[in-house]
């Protein structure tokens, strides 16, 4: 009250100070401090109901998650138990998804119930981002993931974090100290259990409405049926044995299942140099290289997606062997015939790939468009095309010393409106850069990649040629659309 009236006071001067009458001073004092009063009890409740309301939403989610499952022989390191071979493995945890009383809850398993409104908060930056219709799409969706090491366990990881509601995991390798580096999930205390059994665990404890499928088992060529049953909606290859990745692209390519698969993540640290595209257009990554001359064999020229890296791997080798190792090297092999020297990985590049493919594959299921740039940072390209294209103008317009586009704007053009890839064709072959209606002046709106061979016929045609007639509707109307998507994002530039 003493603060009151000293305010009062000081606010009664002041007005009497400025030539109002001590009556209208104290009336004006009076308004003041009510409205004070006022604001001051208006965020008071609107903060006391902020912290209630926090407190209620960690208690409803204390309780809607299940305890973690008892410590037993299985999960247990120091029984020394050997998993691999093993057909498969469960933990005790969650059962199929099943809808609440009036769809306000989720059912899991021992009767324990996830509050839907808890599982739409968590999901709530991916409903804003893909809406409902996808991120329900997601909540529906089932992927494999075939691998469970740096890259798979990330890509696993980030699948059931977007809103994948089943997911199944298969390898039959354990966690070990030197995997720590690299993988999503596992903890010291995983170390030599089944790293399938680690993911599950830990997925738990994250999204305990997800279905986790943990198969403990080596993916081979006669198996592949059953372990790719369910009809996915996708698979992820995240296999470094190249037989294996092979049986699994080409047992995926010929059952029409949709399969991305991931090259080589090792000896590599440039974060700039991961791509995705279809194994067709790799190039510079050694694995990829052998993947995509082998499958070409097995009858599979293009229609498998990859994330791979164009960085050259030359300042690392594979890690030798002491002469008592190479005399032994079978002991070092995880299985029988499976590699027994490895690349060294810095750690951050395989979650990029794991990240990578698990970006890629959320937004295709929710059915968000993406197509991403098969090749980039491509600046010898740029340069030469530049070059040509300053020659073909200066044929055009007499005299000219500079055109419209720099060798950056050749490099956009290139890249981000026409992907890489011929407008009449889709080739990658030998491209570069001309108008594509003569008679209007060169911009980023009048300007199209084409092979050589195409470029060669284009520029001979007439001025006033009717390009319709010429090319077809539809590649003109494909073209155009290309003009107006790049006008709006100048636009916004």
């Amino acid at each position: 009250m003493s603060a009151m009236s000293s305010f009062l006071e000081r606010v009664t001067a002041s007005g009497a100070a400025a030539g109002l009458n001590t009556q209208a001073a104290k009336f004006t004092a009076v308004a003041l401090a009510a409205s004070f009063t006022t604001a001051t009890l208006i965020l008071s409740i609107q903060g006391s109901q902020r912290n209630r309301r926090v407190r209620q939403l960690k208690d409803d989610l204390r309780k809607s998650i299940p305890p973690p499952p008892a410590f037993d022989a299985y999960s247990d390191p120091v029984n020394n138990n050997n998993y691999t071979g093993a057909a498969s493995t469960t933990l005790p945890g969650l059962q199929p998804l099943q809808q609440g009383a009036g769809g306000r809850s989720l059912l899991l398993d021992g009767g324990l119930q996830v509050d839907e409104e808890l599982v739409r908060e968590q999901l709530a930056r991916n409903i804003a981002f893909l809406g409902e219709e996808g991120v329900d799409k997601l909540r529906k969706s089932f992927v494999i993931i075939v691998g469970a090491g740096g890259v798979g366990s990330w890509a696993a990881s980030m699948l059931i974090r977007s809103g994948v509601g089943k997911i199944r995991i298969i390898d039959f390798d354990q966690v070990s100290l030197s995997s720590l580096n690299r993988h999503a999930t596992a903890v010291q205390a995983d170390v030599g259990t089944p790293k399938v059994t680690a993911m599950k665990k830990a997925f738990q404890s994250i999204a305990p409405w997800v279905e986790v499928d943990a198969r403990v088992e080596l993916f081979q060529e006669d198996c592949a049926e059953e372990l790719l049953s369910g009809n996915p909606d996708y698979v992820v290859d995240a296999i470094d044995n190249i037989n294996t990745k092979l049986a699994l692209l080409k047992f995926c390519y010929d059952h029409k299942i949709p399969v991305m698969s991931s090259m080589g993540a090792g000896a590599k640290a440039d974060p700039s140099r991961v791509q995705i595209s279809d194994i067709s257009e790799t190039f510079e990554d050694p694995l990829a290289r052998a993947v995509r001359r082998k499958i070409k064999k097995m009858g599979v020229d293009t229609g498998i997606e990859v994330v791979y890296s164009t960085e050259k791997p030359h300042h690392v080798k594979l890690l030798p062997l002491d002469e008592t190792q190479a005399q032994e090297a079978d002991e070092y092999a995880a299985l029988p015939d499976f590699r027994s020297r490895i690349l060294p990985v810095l750690g951050p590049l395989p979650a990029m790939f794991g990240m990578s493919m698990a970006t890629f594959i959320t937004c295709k299921i929710a059915g968000w468009p993406m197509e991403p740039l098969p090749i980039k940072c491509r600046e010898g390209l740029y340069v030469r095309v530049h070059r040509e294209l300053r020659v073909r103008e200066s044929k055009l317009e007499k005299g000219i010393e500079t055109i419209a586009l720099d060798r950056r704007d050749v490099g956009y053009v290139i890249e981000e409106i026409f992907r890489g890839k011929s407008a009449l064709s889709g080739s990658m072959e030998k491209i570069g850069l001309c108008r594509w209606k003569r008679d209007k002046p060169l911009s980023l709106q009048n300007v199209v990649v084409l092979t050589k061979s195409e470029l060669e016929k284009h520029v001979k045609l007439p001025a006033d040629a009717d390009l319709v007639e010429i090319y077809g509707q539809d590649k003109v109307d494909a073209v155009d659309a290309k003009f107006r998507e790049e006008a709006e994002l100048s636009r916004l530039r």
